[in-house]
């Protein structure tokens, strides 16, 4: 992965989830990739954030694996440094998942995690 004006961070992507950004941007017709983020909620303080990005910011990290792009925002990164991003289908359910090294706690539903 290549990160632009950020140095010894990394975000990482299988080939599972770079597949899933190709098909869900070329559905969409635009965009240069996926946004990974965090905001406050749950019951252990933060949640991943996916979203599609049509721009990179200034303030934004590039990565790039498998022919696909992850967006983070610099202020996200210390949250997210060194994950995995990957995605995954178990029966009818389908998501994208982040495997957080800095990740200390999940909540029992899984939804949120503190560092």
């Amino acid at each position: 992965m290549n990160c632009d004006g950020v140095t010894d961070v990394a975000i990482n992507l299988t080939e599972n989830a770079a597949r899933q950004i190709q098909r869900s941007l070329a559905k969409r017709g635009k965009g240069v990739g996926l946004r990974l983020g965090v905001k406050n909620v749950g019951c252990s303080g933060l949640a991943y954030t996916f979203e599609y990005a049509d721009e990179v910011g200034a303030n934004d990290a590039l990565f790039e694996a498998h022919d696909a792009k992850v967006v983070v925002d610099k202020e996200a990164l210390k949250y997210l440094d060194g994950s995995t991003l990957d995605f995954a289908r178990e029966g009818l359910k389908e998501a994208f998942k982040c495997d957080n090294p800095n990740a200390k706690n999940e909540c029992g539903c899984g939804e949120s995690f503190n560092v």
